[in-house]
């Protein structure tokens, strides 16, 4: 590989769950989900020089997160322990990441930096591990890193290790982020949560009716995120992504879109995005290949 290869931003794109529902908890206290995740194509990025004294350093760590405890520091350790289950020589990495996506957002962030970590890293350490193998270590690190993994929108079951990709339409997204950091941890222990709800086929999810088992937790713990709902409903049917506290609001088109944002951005902070089939990381990845 040669240095080069290394010169690029990878990017890390955001999700949106456009259903989730909690069917059930496992004995390990797991709850068992079924959701769809709508990839964006609005993005952190991340980039990847490699060092020659073999060590894994972040710059620029995270407020409240130390190194051992962020996903895309855990993400290289694990991809180089397999490397070396294999027998394959590593380079060391430093790695500058660039936020764009808020913490506790439900946008994926962490776990989304986490698998193109692991994506970038296969390619640029040459280890051309199979996309199955990357799940598996990406499931170690979280539930959501597996579809970051595979690119693609999707509908996913269990923890949200079971996929399967699901075509859904181009739409226009306005995303709004409270001024809020919303704890799925808390959401997920509260005793008001819904944890029974009927399970659905495929064929009976709709993209343009949104659904939240976590909802009504989220919206009576937080209420800057029930005041974000209620002001994007004026303009389009509304949602909460994973536990919050983002919420979006879809458009038949980039100028709805944009038109309600113009409105909107006066009282919010927000980002208008685009529904993409195939990941951006996956773009820019078929790209070097």
């Amino acid at each position: 590989m040669t240095i080069s290869a290394w010169n690029h931003r990878w990017p890390a794109p955001a999700k949106l769950n456009l259903m989730l529902r909690i069917v059930g908890r496992r004995a390990d206290g797991y709850h068992l989900l079924q959701t769809v995740f709508q990839i964006l194509d609005y993005c952190d990025y991340l980039q990847f020089f490699p060092r020659n004294d073999g060590e894994i350093v972040l710059e620029d760590s995270l407020p409240g997160v130390s190194d051992d405890e962020n996903l895309v520091v855990r993400a290289a350790q694990l991809l180089r322990n397999k490397a070396d289950e294999l027998g394959v020589k590593t380079s060391g990495i430093t790695i500058l990441m660039s936020k764009n996506l808020p913490m506790g957002g439900g946008l994926g962030g962490g776990s989304s930096d986490a698998a193109t970590t692991l994506v970038a890293l296969n390619f640029l350490w040459g280890l051309c591990l199979p996309e199955s193998d990357l799940v598996t270590i990406g499931l170690q690190l979280g539930a959501d890193v597996p579809v970051f993994v595979c690119g693609a929108s999707t509908w996913a079951e269990g923890v949200g290790e079971q996929l399967k990709v699901i075509d859904l339409p181009d739409y226009w997204y306005v995303v709004l982020i409270p001024d809020c950091h919303v704890s799925t941890q808390e959401v997920f222990k509260h005793p008001a949560l819904t944890r029974d709800s009927d399970s659905i086929t495929i064929d009976k999810f709709s993209p343009e009716v949104p659904y939240n088992d976590c909802l009504l937790v989220v919206t009576d713990c937080y209420p800057q995120v029930k005041e974000a709902l209620s002001a994007l409903a004026a303009y389009s049917v509304c949602g909460l992504t994973g536990t919050g506290g983002c919420v979006y609001a879809s458009f038949y088109s980039e100028a709805e879109a944009r038109a309600a944002a113009q409105n909107l951005r006066q009282n919010w902070n927000l980002f208008v995005a685009r529904a993409v089939k195939c990941s951006p990381l996956h773009q820019m990845l078929a790209i070097l290949k």
